[in-house]
């Protein structure tokens, strides 16, 4: 029993938090046109660029890591090179109809359930089992990350889908009806976060 009591202060005074940095990351997410436009390319890319967030990780116990990640879901903005006019249109049909920006300002994803591969040196593959909070509906969400603790920093990358039908999101049409979405949604990530003093 002192055994297993020892290995835990051990196991928690090793563990470290890291700050996710908006600035230095990305995350974007890619929707896909459906019917005769989507032969023309009309398959919105999003980015995302305010988001905050922390990992409390242990490098000896990886697997016993927790993550918490806010996305402000106003900070949504459409980043192809289309007209302003379409670009304006999808973006308000975003917040206002979609995401309903102002009724639900967080998506959030939470998760302290994972495994993990080490694949090298301080580099790891790991599978998240978490909870993703969409539209104020919570369901679990897994995701797939290739993560690397170097020094101060933590780099976490990889890619992920989410259905919007499972979170009560109906069928997506923007630009007067001329852009009709596919209810999957496929989100990349490269994020940076800094341990914290």
């Amino acid at each position: 029993m002192q055994h297993v009591t020892t290995r835990d202060f051990r196991t928690e005074d090793a563990t470290a938090r890291y700050a996710i940095q908006a600035q230095g990351s990305s995350f974007t997410v890619r929707a896909f046109a459906t019917g005769v436009l989507s032969m023309f390319g009309h398959s919105p890319t999003i980015a995302i660029q305010d988001f905050e967030g922390k990992v409390d990780v242990n490098p000896e116990a990886i697997e016993q890591a927790h993550l918490r990640f806010v996305i402000h879901s106003t900070s949504l903005m459409v980043i192809d090179d289309i007209s302003k006019k379409d670009r304006d249109e999808i973006n308000r049909t975003m917040h206002e109809e979609v995401l309903e920006s102002s009724s639900f300002p967080d998506i959030a994803y939470e998760c302290s359930r994972l495994s993990a591969s080490k694949t090298g040196n301080g580099e790891y593959w790991l599978a998240l089992n978490g909870d993703l909070t969409l539209h104020g509906v919570t369901r679990g969400l897994p995701v797939s990350a290739r993560v690397s603790l170097n020094g101060d920093s933590l780099r976490a990358a990889g890619d992920f889908s989410v259905r919007m039908s499972d979170y009560e999101i109906g069928p997506v049409s923007a630009a007067a009806g001329t852009v009709k979405l596919k209810d999957e949604l496929k989100l990349s990530f490269n994020i940076v976060a800094r341990k914290q003093a």
